[in-house]
């Protein structure tokens, strides 16, 4: 099938904004799907206008009924960018549509205000939760914010000033490109209480003071970046658990017996587009993997409140899967090896003795290597100090071929 869908980016100037080529398209499509807003903008064309659906996940019976008849969309910006055409283009073939982008908020912004875009952490929380932010939070980090509405600007500030970067500078930039364009500079922890535009976008330049909450993006945060009720994988065991479990980019884990999420969360903070499943059949402790995944800038952290193996049954099939507990329960391993991917990581960590055999049996059939590892910390006694060792903990690595 030819092209019969066009896809054209509008900016806050509207119908004049465009260029010959998209005018164009406009005028010979005898459809045009939008938002009311967008809609709006437009002079009066041959075509009937259509108005996104709502919930928006009827998108896809909307478009798909317009099919071969010369269609336009009308988004916000640039459509490829955290844009609409990326839902568009799941259902229908690039082979089908043209796409004609606008500028974009964040190519905007940044000539705003003088910022490299390429130096920027570049990202929406539009229709996202707004803890999204908390894994960018990083000191000298430069973020450009795509915003849900108006209530964003004062989230975003209180959970940086909760993160000790309230003297981060925020410039918040309403309809770019408008004649109800506004700039407006402050930090986070002196936010004005103000009505902002719906459509804005923030910049936020990131300021850590004292005794701030950084959290680095490699594995291995502090056991106290979690809340957990001692059921966690400590600090040093998790770096090399994640280590092994070698997250990439698009991939998903299953953290089985996940305890406080640590293992989940630190693998969805690792890579761009990485995806967890906790699966925990305790309801205070998934209650705490929650708190832990919203505190921690992921809140797309899928959990499960079953026991392994029930919990595998309708889970897509996974890239890699970590068992930190469990693993002799009758089907906990069986089953998800079955369901991991070819070249999949497995790794399971135990710390008692009958752990461990089953570990050395799995080793024997399986393949892959098996590791101890033994932690001392700092502590004293009395006046003097010592190392005390924590308890061994032997994991188990494997690839599946």
């Amino acid at each position: 099938m030819s092209i019969w869908l066009t896809i054209i980016g509008i900016g806050e100037d509207g119908y004049a904004g465009l260029g010959a080529k998209a005018r164009e398209a406009l005028q010979l499509a005898t459809h045009i799907v939008g938002s009311e807003r967008t809609l709006a903008m437009m002079p009066a064309l041959p075509g009937v206008h259509h108005v996104w659906p709502q919930p928006f996940s009827a998108v896809v019976e909307q478009i798909n009924a317009l099919r071969g008849q010369p269609t336009v969309i009308l988004a916000t910006g640039d459509p490829m960018n955290f844009g609409v055409a990326r839902k568009i283009l799941t259902f229908i073939a690039k082979s089908e549509t043209e796409i004609i982008p606008h500028l974009s908020a964040f190519s905007l912004a940044a000539a705003r205000l003088g910022w490299s875009l390429p130096d920027c952490d570049c990202f929406t929380i539009h229709g996202r939760p707004a803890s999204n932010v908390e894994g960018f939070i990083q000191p000298e980090a430069r973020l450009l914010i795509l915003t849900e509405d108006g209530s964003s600007v004062a989230e975003v500030c209180r959970r940086l000033t909760a993160r000790g970067f309230g003297k981060s500078g925020v410039t918040v930039l309403e309809n770019m490109g408008g004649e109800q364009e506004r700039v407006s500079h402050f930090a986070a922890d002196a936010a004005p209480a103000q009505d902002w535009s719906p459509l804005n976008t923030m910049a936020v330049h990131c300021v850590a003071g004292e005794g701030a909450k950084i959290w680095p993006r490699m594995a291995g945060l502090p056991d106290e970046a979690f809340r957990h009720d001692g059921k966690i994988t400590k600090r040093e065991v998790r770096a090399a658990t994640l280590a092994a479990l070698a997250p990439a980019p698009d991939q998903l884990l299953w953290d089985v017996g996940a305890g406080s999420g640590s293992v989940g969360i630190e693998w969805m903070r690792s890579a761009r587009g990485c995806e967890a499943i906790a699966i925990e059949p305790d309801a205070e402790r998934r209650a705490m993997i929650a708190q832990n995944a919203d505190q921690l800038g992921t809140p797309r952290l899928r959990i499960i409140p079953l026991a392994a193996p029930l919990a595998y049954d309708a889970l897509p099939a996974p890239h890699a899967v970590f068992i930190g507990g469990g693993i002799s329960e009758p089907g906990t391993f069986e089953a998800a090896w079955e369901r991991l991917r070819p070249g999949g990581r497995m790794v399971a960590n135990v710390v008692t003795l009958e752990g461990e055999m089953h570990l050395y049996d799995l080793q024997e059939k399986h393949g892959g290597e098996l590791v101890r590892m033994e932690i001392s910390h700092l502590t004293r006694i009395g006046h003097l100090r010592a190392m005390r060792p924590r308890m061994a903990v032997t994991q188990w690595r494997a690839t599946k071929a």
